[in-house]
């Protein structure tokens, strides 16, 4: 029998109306059979096949039968004919893909190019589609663009493999980085534009951009950008400011951009009045001292914020978790004024019920909650949840660490808190090297975990290696001996000197020794520490060492045994060990041998560093170190515990341990007294001012040291000053200084260029 074909398809794929060869008459299916399949399930067409046998088939059935095939996107081209009371159903598969091929990737890793490809169904194994294709090569440039990169060109490559399959090759050809070239403020009248555009991250290119890549566009930082011009005008009283536009234009190279921002400014706004009303609480007076924002002053946001934010915080100390604290203005155009009025809503006093601590699989639930401030079944408290992160945070266990609260269901004064931190390797082994002009290079290796099988103990063995220092070391620190959070720490040690490769003397020492020490919290910030320690030192000397080592060792012998007792106090108020712009850190320490030592002797040190934030990231650092140290019981002061001046660390611009008394050899000897002044601008690096692994700095460096029987005479101190530039590398701390000496004796020796690579010890 003849077989009738009754649509023409491939028009049914493309969106155009199917059409009838000719008109038939309806007929009862008895049979269903299905042609050109290849890789295709049986199955799966008549899974996705809208006729069933028994069902009568009619124009209308046979068009939407071809378009429920067409809709699997497994064809490119179905018919359906008629062979009596057998319907045909004949497919043309679509190729599958057998091959991706990634040519001329540099930027991206090709696990991240085929990474993006699958985000768009466009993988080996899967059918092919030139729409999917377009799709893929679109989202592909995407990434590109995304880096920067507006220039990149992607080809493709389509060959037919056996089987019906195929192979794709993307040919990348990824272009220069576009550059922004111009940022222009357009509408800007009350600021120069210069002002502005130092508000903002992304930057034309400088001398620096090279590492910060602050010239590469990008639509996020452009944002947060326009946020940060925002607040900049909000914060100067512009309530009426606003971001009219923005155009971003590609160079026809596509390697340059052309950033303008179109703004509208608006009137300068003060503040006419603000009041607190509603249930404060808390005594109004005593939350009108929270205020920041003053009758008469030009509006500031900031302020305002910090104002409410200081309020909310109050409330939180006295268990109002939910406080709202809201401002309203209400603003006079005429008078180019605002008032504002405070509304406070404590809400319920709130209580913590339970904590929970999840996402610490190593860390056991004891150390996270022994540091926290808040605990369960008491009242909620702010202060106390702020800093309980804050000691998770200096625990440095944890990447991540969250306190979050949510309310009880059915209990309006009742919250549950959840500790959620991410765990972070807490164990290093390192090999490495640094060099210093005082100590030379310096060779370490060093194993170590913070947080010893979850527990929290601090182990550390080590050994590093200067021409002037040799020192092995094993330590073991428990930070809770007790539950109240007195520290127990064990420490064993050898040490060889060899001072002479400092020029402080032709002699060289070797020590070894231990010590036992307990730190116990007096407060959040302050901690006092006792030890004990015992030494065992002996001097070798030459030919040509110093007359006073080898008169020493006559008088006390060339072994000498000590045992000492020391007390520290200790406080550290600074935002960031790393990159401090405020607080205070400082540490008082005394030590004094004990009977059985074979010297009798003390020391005193006093550390203090004060950061007083300028403006920004620009703070001003006064650093004071002093030291006093003396014998007693008719003995003898060991001139190797003698402190030293000058160097990287002390005073800039004088060789390290040359500012003091010298010997006959004029090498630098010390002294048992010691003072060092240091007042430092730090700021962040032109081009650099996001970056906190950077600084330069101002500075003005004095001291001296006196020897045993000398007095303290102030007449006597070194003066320099210059610029230093820190920089915390991938390889460890650098840190660069460059001084000018003013009052450098003949003695003295001096080097204006100072630098230190790496972790000194």
């Amino acid at each position: 029998m003849k077989l009738k074909p009754l649509h023409l398809l491939l028009a049914a794929a493309l969106g155009a109306p199917l059409t009838t060869a000719w008109a038939i008459d309806a007929f009862v299916v008895r049979d269903i059979r299905v042609e050109g399949l290849q890789r295709t399930d049986l199955g799966t067409v008549f899974n996705y096949l809208p006729v069933k046998v028994g069902e009568t088939v009619d124009d209308a059935r046979a068009s939407e039968a071809i378009k429920a095939l067409f809709a699997t996107g497994f064809f490119n081209d179905v018919r359906i004919e008629r062979d009596g009371t057998t319907l045909i159903v004949t497919v043309e598969e679509r190729p599958t893909i057998a091959q991706v091929n990634i040519n001329g990737s540099k930027l991206l890793e090709k696990d991240q190019i085929r990474q993006a490809l699958r985000s768009q169904n466009f993988a080996e194994g899967r059918i092919f589609e030139q729409g999917v294709l377009d799709a893929a090569v679109n989202e592909l440039k995407q990434q590109y663009y995304a880096r920067g990169r507006y220039s990149v060109i992607v080809k493709t490559q389509i060959t037919k493999l056996e089987r019906n399959r195929v192979g794709v090759q993307f040919d990348i050809s990824e272009g220069d980085v576009a550059r922004i070239q111009l940022i222009n403020i357009v509408g800007a009248k009350a600021f120069d534009e210069d002002e502005l555009i130092e508000q903002l991250s992304l930057t034309t290119p400088n001398w620096m951009t090279w590492y910060t890549r602050t010239d590469q566009y990008s639509k996020p930082k452009l944002q947060a950008d326009l946020e940060a011009l925002r607040s900049f005008y909000l914060d100067r009283g512009y309530l009426e400011f606003n971001v009219d536009s923005t155009q971003v234009a590609l160079a026809e190279d596509r390697e340059a951009i052309f950033l303008t921002i179109n703004v509208t400014e608006g009137e300068q706004y003060t503040v006419s009045d603000v009041k607190l009303v509603g249930d404060t609480v808390i005594a109004p007076d005593e939350l009108s001292q929270l205020v920041d924002l003053k009758a008469g002053e030009v509006f500031s946001r900031e302020k305002l914020n910090r104002s409410t934010a200081a309020i909310s915080e109050r409330l939180g100390v006295e268990g109002y978790a939910f406080a709202n604290v809201n401002a309203v203005p209400q603003i006079d155009k005429e008078a180019r004024s605002a008032a504002f009025t405070i509304y406070v809503d404590p809400g319920r006093k709130v209580y913590v019920r339970r904590i929970t601590v999840v996402g610490n699989n190593l860390t056991r639930d004891e150390v996270i909650r022994r540091e926290l401030r808040q605990l369960e079944a008491a009242q909620y408290d702010g202060s106390k949840i702020k800093r309980s992160k804050q000691r998770l945070d200096q625990l440095d266990y944890f990447s991540e660490v969250s306190l979050d609260t949510v309310p009880v269901p059915d209990a309006a004064d009742q919250v549950d808190m959840t500790v959620r931190v991410t765990e972070k390797k807490t164990g290093n082994f390192n090999i490495g090297a640094g060099y210093g002009q005082s100590e030379g290079i310096v060779f370490v290796l060093s194993l170590s975990q913070n947080n010893f099988l979850g527990s929290g103990k601090k182990f550390t063995g080590e050994f590093n290696n200067s021409s002037a220092n040799k020192v092995y070391s094993f330590s073991l620190t428990e930070p809770y001996f007790t539950p109240d959070g007195i520290s127990v720490g064990y420490n064993l040690y050898r040490r060889d000197t060899d001072p002479s490769e400092l020029d402080i003397g032709d002699y060289s020492t070797s020590a070894y020794g231990g010590s036992v020490r307990f730190g116990i919290p007096t407060s959040e910030t302050n901690r006092v520490t006792l030890g004990l320690a015992a030494e065992r030192l002996t001097l070798q000397t030459t030919d040509s060492s110093p007359s006073r080592v080898l008169e020493f060792i006559e008088r006390n012998g060339e072994t000498n045994t000590t045992y000492t007792a020391s007390a520290s106090w200790g406080r550290d108020t600074r935002d960031s060990a790393a990159y401090p712009t405020r607080g205070m850190l400082t540490n008082i320490g005394s030590e004094i041998t004990i009977p059985g030592s074979d010297l009798d002797f003390y020391k005193v040190t006093l550390s203090n560093q004060l950061f007083i934030p300028l403006w920004r990231t620009t703070a001003l650092m006064w650093n004071v170190d002093l030291g006093w140290g003396d014998q007693y019981n008719d003995s003898e002061y060991p001139f190797y515990k003698n402190f030293y001046a000058g160097g990287v660390s002390s005073i800039r611009g004088y060789e390290f341990g040359t500012v003091g008394p010298k010997d006959e050899e004029g090498d630098g000897v010390g002294g048992n007294k010691k003072f060092v002044n240091n007042v430092e601008l730090l700021f962040p690096i032109p081009g650099m001012k996001d970056d906190k692994s950077t600084r330069l700095s101002i500075f003005a460096d004095a001291g001296a040291v006196w020897g045993t029987g000398e007095d303290v005479d102030f007449g006597l101190l070194r003066y320099s000053a210059g610029m230093a530039f820190t920089w915390v590398s991938p390889i460890g701390p650098i840190k660069l200084s460059w001084a000018k000496p003013f009052n450098a004796q003949e003695s003295d020796k001096t080097e204006s260029f100072q630098f230190q690579l790496g972790n000194v010890f």
